[in-house]
């Protein structure tokens, strides 16, 4: 199976070719794949080099041109280090832009902590406008991708991992599908959280619900999945608790309990590889099992 970042660069040369108005900006990474689509729309292909803040200034200033811009690099580099620029260059300045990440949370772990980006969805959540996609499979990547460069001139965030399901869903952007029916609580998996999700949920008696986009949260959809019980289980690939004030906002006026899992604040100072990174977070289907039976008692 090809990773959600090489179907990101072979969809967008793609898309380069059949769609006038993009524009692809890069700060050197993924800027080897895109050499063809470069020798073919040199002014659509710009590689500003390491400078991340120029990355998204670029892509505004394409923006107000009446270009479609597709920015990408690393999470760190995309969202954290240039935030002032999608503030400001983006979002104050009212135009539209598509962010693509590699590398979130925990995608390599050998490059330290500068190359993690856990607080990116909660940070962007900072901010007015931005739809928010965390496919768990390259082909719910592909249409997330498709979705967000048609979306007119909006603001649209997709986060791409190598971390990934074994199987794709049919995602729709802004809907929660249901994987797994029960009658009690819901335990919500984000993106590539699906199979942890499922294997930590075996036999319990609970609705599965799968988001590969988490803004807009689709509150309708969560209300509708609950059962007597008001209990929400969020488990999302970053920081944990990023979407539980969104939850508790669409259980405003019933009793319910909310537990959030994720990345921990607290660092893990050692390279280690992604299974390992999973396990010290409790996000791990045995990690998870023992949390979720916890919680539901």
């Amino acid at each position: 199976m090809d990773t959600m970042r090489d179907r990101f660069i072979a969809i967008t040369a793609e898309l380069l070719d059949s769609d006038p108005r993009l524009a692809v900006v890069l700060a050197d990474i993924s800027a080897a794949g895109f050499a063809d689509a470069a020798v073919r729309h040199p002014d659509r292909v710009v590689n500003v080099g390491i400078r991340e803040q120029l990355l998204i200034g670029a892509a505004g200033g394409l923006a107000l041109t009446g270009l479609r811009p597709i920015a990408h690099t690393f999470a760190s580099f995309l969202i954290e280090r240039p935030f002032e620029q999608v503030k400001l260059d983006l979002g104050h300045q009212g135009v539209g832009a598509v962010l693509v990440s590699a590398s979130g949370s925990y995608d390599w772990p050998a490059g330290g902590r500068t190359h993690m980006a856990p607080g990116d969805v909660a940070l962007l959540d900072t901010l007015p406008g931005w739809n928010v996609h965390v496919p768990g499979h390259p082909d719910e990547a592909e249409a997330l991708l498709r979705h967000a460069t048609a979306a007119g001139d909006s603001l649209q965030y997709v986060r791409l991992s190598v971390h990934a399901n074994r199987q794709a869903r049919p995602v729709e952007p802004g809907r929660f599908l249901t994987v797994r029916r029960g009658s009690g609580a819901v335990v919500l998996a984000v993106g590539p959280m699906l199979d942890a999700v499922l294997a930590a949920t075996e036999g319990l008696d609970v609705t599965v619900l799968y988001a590969a986009t988490v803004r807009p949260f689709d509150a309708a959809g969560l209300r509708a999945a609950l059962g007597d019980r008001a209990d929400a289980v969020l488990v999302e690939p970053y920081l944990a608790g990023t979407s539980a004030q969104a939850a508790h906002d669409a259980l405003a006026d019933l009793p319910h309990r909310v537990l959030g899992l994720g990345v921990p604040r607290a660092e893990h100072r050692h390279y280690g590889s992604i299974p390992e990174h999973l396990a010290a977070y409790g996000l791990d289907a045995a990690g998870l099992r023992q949390r979720i039976t916890g919680f539901l008692g």
